[in-house]
């Protein structure tokens, strides 16, 4: 009985374990579960989200102090920027009826 509970609860908590951090709704405790990213440089990436504005992609994220290449390369794979931030979406354009 505690084999299959144990199942239950590890498949339920799965899907947790993959979401993808959103670098730009992130508090800087949630930015620690990233690769390579501690309480200094989660705190320098609120920071910059403050005084910019919203990441565009997560390669902006290497105009953060402490932030390069090694460790980019290390948590992209679990961050994103989130649907919205990427690209505004357009109005819809009805065309005339008939046409």
């Amino acid at each position: 009985m505690k084999h299959y509970l144990f199942g239950a609860l590890a498949a339920l908590a799965a899907p947790l374990l993959l979401a993808a951090v959103n670098i730009n709704t992130a508090t800087a405790e949630e930015l620690k579960a990233l690769p390579g990213i501690g309480p200094s440089k989660a705190a320098a990436i609120v920071a910059y989200r403050e005084q910019n504005g919203p990441f565009k992609s997560v390669d902006d994220l290497q105009n953060v102090k402490g932030i390069g290449a090694g460790i980019l390369a290390k948590l992209r794979e679990e961050a994103t920027v989130g649907a919205g931030a990427a690209k505004k979406a357009q109005p819809a354009v009805k065309k005339p009826a008939g046409k």
